[in-house]
């Protein structure tokens, strides 16, 4: 069929503007716009039809004229990212369903394999004259905003993307948790038992870090996503623990990642401390979480019975290399899956003795349970180091001293 008498098969649903009688044929190429393409289509009928141009006036029954407030809407969005830091946006737009149905009767009935959809005209035409007025180029892969135009509520919506941080932290303070806990209490309403604060620990790794950084960047919060987590009474030391940040709804964006570790480090001073290598990326978050981590402790064990350092260092030693079979410890099964986890013990030596204590170093496989590896958790660690004593041994104090990141299995 002819392009004049698709144009006027179209035509007779009713009147219907250049943009949209164009967009019924936007695939086709010709390097024209929509609107360009819709002139030339009403004068290519008149040519054919021996009759007068005649320019569209009216209203068009699919858009309403909607790409005439183009104008409009850019210098609200344009005022509405006045607030924002940004360098790159993508505008999108929520369809009312009359206009989604109407074009789709259209395209499906006169079989228009070639047409735009009414969504991608709008996004494109206003993100141009949003560019035209702020200077700020469209991002279709990772916007710094996004604006979303809802037309049926006449309203626009401006979605702010985080900022993503890469690096190491080291907590130099026992008793704080990686991430906020909600008091067990009041899940978080605040109540005596908390001070009202909502908290179960008054602060975290996630928030020590977060603080300020949400001051910097004038951000709507922060969260931590860490490479595991080292537990509550333990301090995570030497290299650290990689962990990306992500910054939530920030006003600011041009901020120096020197400046931001500094920030952090004079905040957190002698309670946590990082080391921020670069930006990163929301799609590195599961990368993080999923590679697996082998993990060195520094621990401190005490041991009943008073063993000599050789019998001390003899069961120590019965234990490198081996396959631990771990049921989840008694300590976490109310949060864990009740299941036999089988690790190994990569290394593990005695590396000194001080006042009836023994200092254990120990390399394991990700997941490896250490305070259960020496006491034996009642028997649900096998082979454990009391186990291999004789006796019970605990673990008295523990430090994580490196974190290293290795490609999931």
């Amino acid at each position: 069929m002819e392009l004049t008498e698709l144009a006027g098969k179209i035509l007779a649903y009713g009147p219907c503007c250049d943009h949209c009688l164009g967009r019924f044929f936007g695939k086709s190429g010709h390097g024209l716009a929509n609107d360009q393409r819709g002139i030339a289509l009403r004068i290519a009928r008149s040519v054919a039809e021996n009759a007068p141009y005649e320019p569209f006036s009216g209203t068009c029954w699919i858009c309403g004229n909607f790409f005439e407030k183009v104008p409009v809407f850019a210098g609200r969005i344009a005022d509405a990212l006045g607030q924002v830091e940004y360098g790159t946006f993508l505008v999108g737009c929520r369809v009312p369903p009359l206009i989604a149905e109407s074009e789709e009767m259209v395209i499906s009935d006169l079989s228009l394999p070639r047409a735009e959809l009414f969504k991608s005209e709008v996004n494109r035409e206003v993100g141009k004259a949003v560019s035209a007025r702020t200077g700020k180029s469209v991002d279709f892969r990772t916007p710094d905003v996004i604006v979303l135009i809802d037309l049926l509520q006449d309203a626009i919506e401006v979605q702010v993307n985080p900022v993503f941080v890469y690096g190491r932290y080291r907590k130099l303070e026992r008793g704080i948790p990686q991430t906020h806990w909600d008091c067990r209490a009041c899940r978080g309403a605040g109540c005596e038992k908390c001070n009202f604060t909502g908290k179960q620990y008054q602060d975290s790794v996630e928030e020590l870090i977060g603080r300020p950084t949400v001051e910097l960047f004038h951000a709507g919060g922060a969260v931590l996503h860490g490479a595991g987590r080292e537990d509550i009474d333990a301090r995570m030391i030497g290299t650290g623990r990689p962990f990306i940040l992500e910054i939530v709804a920030p006003k600011r964006r041009s901020i120096s990642i020197r400046d931001l570790e500094s920030a952090i480090n004079t905040s957190a001073a002698g309670r946590v401390e990082v080391e921020l290598d670069r930006w990163s990326e929301r799609s590195e978050v599961e990368t993080l979480k999923s590679n697996k981590a082998h993990k060195k402790y520094r621990i401190v064990v005490e041991a009943d019975g008073a063993p000599s350092a050789d019998a001390f260092v003899t069961a120590v030693n019965s234990l490198s290399g081996a396959k631990i079979c771990q049921r989840t410890p008694e300590r976490v099964a109310h949060r864990r899956a009740d299941k036999i986890r089988e690790r190994r013990v990569l290394t593990i030596a005695c590396t000194g003795e001080e006042a009836g204590r023994f200092i254990v170093e120990v390399t394991g496989e990700a997941g490896l349970y250490i305070k259960e590896l020496v006491s034996g958790d009642n028997g649900r660690t096998r082979p454990s180091l009391s186990e291999a004593l004789g006796s019970p041994a605990r673990v008295v104090s523990l430090d994580v001293v490196l974190v290293e990141e290795r490609e999931g299995e």
